[in-house]
């Protein structure tokens, strides 16, 4: 066996290396390698599986890596420790041009790795006249079953391969000790495209194991629902009975496929009214010649082109030119039933065939029997007026706002809640946020790129990625703070849901509504609390937010708190003068440091007198002065000389006097020079500023926010308790 193993720290490394350099390519490090490695270093293999460089172009698929490891000395023979070769690996995985290079490089035919397989190399030509190089076993019929090369490549699903053995002359019909055709493998693991190479090969679907089961009932106790139809269409009588006297239709009932017991319903009662094929319209050898046509299209067309009488384009060839088409690709008909088929494809007698009628197959053969009933349907189109809608019924009703009460604005743009995305136009080749221009005349490219086009987002997304330029050109827009979405979630409520706590207080700084409402009535605190942020609950509660607001179901921030399973928040709303008593919900949350915490507070307080009246709540009023009318009427004589005077001042404003001074003094000419830069750079975060964000992002979530699967404490604790009752049941 030819399988040098890399020995010795120097040489194991230098291969390890080597074999990264096939993979990635590098040609220039491979010659370096080579030619200052170690000896014969291009034929060493690793320790492990004894693949060598050549293994790895074989399995990469990689013809001039292969070419050019071999003109630097890589022998075509090598092998690994199952003894398997290049040339086995390329043979296995079907590349075809890797076998032909390593054949053409002398590479050995006659090896035999462990297993004891010899394999031999043969050129098959196909319809072009190429030739394709394949491998082929020495040993056609197992001496032990009597299976064929196709009846393996059949069971195996490898329809490449049984192409090719076809082509080449196999036998279609040849049978095991057992009795079993080809296609009984095919129809048994539901390889619905075999089993149409093979009816394009006049395969016999009509035979019967040794034990009476036909291709139906094997493809019915699989449930193959195209395969029972395609076989019973092709010969497969679906009333025939096994040894056991079971009908494919009982079989598949027994296993539960109904669509495949309702297809056998349909082919037992057609069988019998077709299987003579009166009429000629589905006869045996229309069918062969249909399924032969559709596996040998390309060919086909590519002859026709070629044969093409010119003026008649290749769509349409005379009768002479499609004869001698057929009988040059050996079709499966004789005189008789190619002068059958010409009458059926020239009912009117011109002389000229339509080639797409005739691979189509629908002027000699039913519609159900083509190979076009067999893909896709494709959807009728239906008539203005009379689209039919189908009502989606959602598993749970979702609470948003109704289309009618969601209003555009004013000038006819999207609503309120779609802001207009901040983008700062700029020469990207003269600056960038590291280097800013150094005063405001110095940026130009205003003047000389185009302003982008206006993109409206979310204004809660910009909210959730900190997209604080994009909220302050809202606002500089007169969109109110406190504008909700479709799922009535304010701004505030999706910075405190996304522990975003730089927006919050960008939000709360705008005059945002701290104790704002959802559809649930859930604060923005009930959402801090719910995402486990320490600091944005003590921002909400320092900006006025109440302390045990109840949710549409009573629920307070403390139990959210509770929830999400974070001590600290729940001490913080303790101390802050939260008074629910939440012990079940900790006790349901299973979270002994929240339990003991609750526990020790509910033991503090005081406990109430027994035998005590409640005393009634005494409400003091502020009393206010009764009015008389003499304080009446001072008030009225105030508001009218308060009104008078400010008539005076407009009247004073309006007049001509004033005018005509402004005029003389030249106010009302004075020319506007200041200048406004048309390109604007807002407070744009640096490269350095970002990464400190980042880091800061990941103190406050951990390291897991960067990934894709990142879950806050609330979703990531129910994920946690879900596992656990899994594993206990």
């Amino acid at each position: 066996m030819s399988c040098t193993l890399a020995k010795g720290r120097l040489e194991v490394l230098q291969n390890y290396r080597l074999l990264q350099c096939v993979q990635d390519g590098d040609k220039l490090y491979i010659e370096k390698l080579i030619s200052m490695g170690v000896r014969d270093l291009i034929n060493l293999t690793e320790s492990r599986e004894g693949n060598g460089v050549l293994h790895l172009a074989s399995v990469g698929n990689k013809p001039d890596m292969l070419e050019f490891l071999i003109a630097q000395g890589a022998r075509p023979d090598m092998q690994d420790r199952r003894g398997r070769t290049p040339l086995m690996l390329a043979a296995d995985l079907g590349y075809d041009r890797i076998v032909s290079l390593l054949a053409k490089n002398n590479a050995d035919m006659k090896l035999v790795d462990k297993e004891g397989k010899v394999h031999k190399l043969s050129k098959l030509k196909t319809a072009d006249g190429s030739g394709v190089c394949i491998i082929d076993f020495v040993c056609m019929i197992s001496q032990e079953t009597g299976r064929t090369a196709l009846m393996e490549a059949t069971r195996a699903g490898a329809i490449d391969l049984v192409r090719a053995i076809l082509k080449k002359g196999g036998n279609v019909n040849a049978l095991d000790k057992k009795q079993f055709h080809a296609a009984h493998f095919a129809a048994e693991r539901g390889f619905f495209e075999i089993i149409m190479v093979l009816s394009a090969y006049a395969a016999d679907f009509g035979v019967l194991t040794s034990e009476g089961d036909t291709l139906l009932h094997f493809a019915a106790s699989g449930g193959y629902t195209d395969c029972c139809r395609f076989l019973a269409q092709r010969g497969c009588n679906p009333k025939l009975k096994n040894q056991e006297g079971l009908l494919p239709r009982q079989i598949a009932k027994d296993c539960g496929h109904k669509a495949t017991v309702k297809e056998l319903k349909k082919a037992e009662r057609l069988h019998g009214k077709f299987s003579k094929g009166a009429g000629g319209t589905n006869e045996p050898w229309a069918l062969t010649l249909h399924d032969w046509s559709h596996e040998n299209e390309n060919a086909l067309r590519s002859a026709f082109e070629s044969a093409s009488d010119g003026y008649m384009g290749i769509e349409m060839v005379s009768r002479t030119t499609f004869v001698s088409v057929l009988q040059d690709l050996h079709t499966p008909l004789n005189d008789k039933q190619i002068h059958a088929l010409l009458l059926a494809l020239d009912k009117r007698r011109e002389g000229f065939i339509n080639i797409s009628d005739f691979l189509k197959g629908l002027k000699y053969l039913p519609k159900t029997y083509v190979m076009a009933s067999y893909g896709p349907k494709k959807k009728k189109a239906t008539k203005a007026g009379k689209t039919k809608k189908t009502k989606f019924n959602a598993p749970m009703p979702i609470c948003t706002v109704p289309p009618d009460f969601i209003h555009r604005r004013d000038d006819g743009g999207p609503p309120h809640f779609m802001i207009e995305s901040y983008q700062h136009a700029t020469d990207t080749h003269r600056y960038d946020r590291d280097h800013r221009p150094g005063h405001p005349i110095e940026d130009d490219t205003a003047w000389y790129i185009d302003e982008p086009e206006k993109i409206y987002i979310n204004m809660n997304y910009c909210v959730k990625t900190g997209d604080i330029e994009s909220l302050r050109l809202a606002l500089s827009q007169k969109i109110p703070v406190d504008v909700k979405d479709r799922f009535y979630k304010t701004p505030l409520m999706a910075a405190c849901a996304s522990g975003n706590y730089e927006v919050a207080k960008f939000l709360l700084d705008n005059g945002a509504d701290v104790n704002a409402c959802d559809q649930f009535s859930w604060t923005p605190l009930h959402h801090a609390c719910h995402a486990g942020q320490l600091d944005i609950i003590q921002l909400l509660l320092e900006a006025g937010a109440s302390v045990d607001p109840p949710a549409l179901n009573g629920a307070t921030p403390l139990m959210r708190a509770i929830e999400s399973c974070r001590p600290s928040c729940v001490e913080y709303l303790i101390k802050a003068g939260a008074k629910q008593n939440c012990l079940d919900v900790a006790h349901a949350y299973a979270d002994f440091r929240v339990v003991d915490l609750i526990q020790t507070k509910i033991n503090t307080l005081p406990r109430p007198k027994e035998n005590k009246k409640p005393q009634p709540v005494r409400v003091h009023r502020k009393l206010t002065p009764a009015s008389t009318p003499g304080s009446t009427k001072e008030k009225v004589e105030q508001l009218y000389s308060s009104s008078n005077s400010a008539v005076k001042k407009a009247m004073k404003k309006d007049s001509v006097i004033v005018h005509s001074t402004q005029i003389t003094s030249g106010k009302l000419n004075k020319l506007d020079i200041s200048f406004v830069p048309r390109t604007t750079w807002q407070n744009q975060l640096t490269t350095i500023e970002l990464m400190d964000r980042k880091e800061r992002r990941r103190q406050r979530f951990s390291f897991e926010v960067d990934f894709d699967d990142f879950k806050m404490p609330f979703n990531k604790n129910i994920q946690k308790k879900s596992v656990e009752f899994e594993l206990t049941d």
